[in-house]
């Protein structure tokens, strides 16, 4: 029996702006979750026709603010499906007891989201000492937490690493690197400086994709270097759905075909595998 097919990363926006309110980070919504709003029926209903089994639902922070509660909400109403994870002030003084209030209601994986969409990257509070307790809880609860940084955050993130080597530290998007130029990929330096942590994972998803079609890089090349110097255990898929135009079928297809040059081992490891290590709460639903 082939492994399940596990998504770490599709978001949900519902439509009811009364129970759950807008209040984007920084400020401004995201385009996407205004042009494709998805809400968690609809999720469901995606994942089933992408043959999905389960997925980590990340909370929008361009739609929502650190307000996690329509993500709990899906994961109490979905909790064989779905786990949920968060964002949070980490710099905030009642943040622990915030990150534990969420963790109670079945966030079990937070986000730093450091810029994106509607902000330039800025990675100064990256490593913020003012963060380190919530790092702490997380490592005591053996729960992960996801990087939205680029290049300009990973001296960062490889410092929180060895601070904290339990806390699994999954970076979106591969950091979205520079994958012009050589074969070698000599730009991508900084995102291959990351498999000297093994506590530092990889989150492949349809922005990678694009960026390796848009630099005219190797897919089959990359994908093979990564799983040489981080291994297929520390690499896993997620569908950016609905931020990604497409549907989570069209997703799951351009992943596999992605992946095709990979053995079946590596293949089922980065699809599903890795994501149950990253949260058991799936695993063990």
């Amino acid at each position: 029996m082939a492994a399940p097919i596990v998504d770490i990363h599709p978001h949900i926006i519902s439509t009811d702006t009364k129970r759950y309110p807008l209040t984007p980070l920084f400020g401004i919504q995201s385009d996407w979750s205004k042009e494709r709003p998805a809400s968690d029926d609809e999720l469901i209903a995606a994942m089933d026709a992408g043959g999905v089994a389960k997925a980590a639902i990340v909370h929008a922070s361009t739609c929502y603010g650190f307000d996690n509660s329509y993500v709990a909400d899906a994961v109490a109403r979905f909790p064989a499906r779905c786990t949920g994870v968060g964002s949070i002030d980490m710099l905030a003084s009642d943040a622990v007891a915030v990150a534990e209030r969420w963790i109670d209601r079945g966030v079990t994986g937070l986000r730093i989201f450091t810029g994106g969409s509607t902000k330039k990257v800025d990675a100064s509070t990256l490593d913020d000492p003012r963060s380190y307790p919530v790092w702490e809880l997380m490592s005591e609860r053996c729960l992960s937490i996801c990087v939205q940084t680029t290049a300009i955050g990973i001296p960062a993130t490889i410092a929180l690493a060895r601070r904290f080597p339990k806390v699994p530290i999954i970076l979106d998007h591969f950091g979205r690197p520079d994958l012009a130029g050589s074969p070698q990929f000599a730009a991508a330096a900084p995102l291959f400086s990351l498999a000297a942590c093994p506590n530092v994972y990889l989150k492949f998803t349809p922005v990678v994709v694009q960026r390796v079609a848009e630099s005219g890089a190797d897919m089959g090349a990359l994908m093979g270097r990564l799983v040489a110097e981080f291994g297929a255990k520390r690499i896993a898929w997620g569908s950016n759905w609905p931020n990604s135009p497409g549907t989570m079928a069209e997703h799951v297809a351009a992943a596999k075909a992605a992946l095709v040059g990979l053995s079946q081992y590596d293949q089922e490891w980065i699809m599903g595998r890795t994501a149950l290590q990253l949260y058991p709460a799936l695993r063990d639903a």
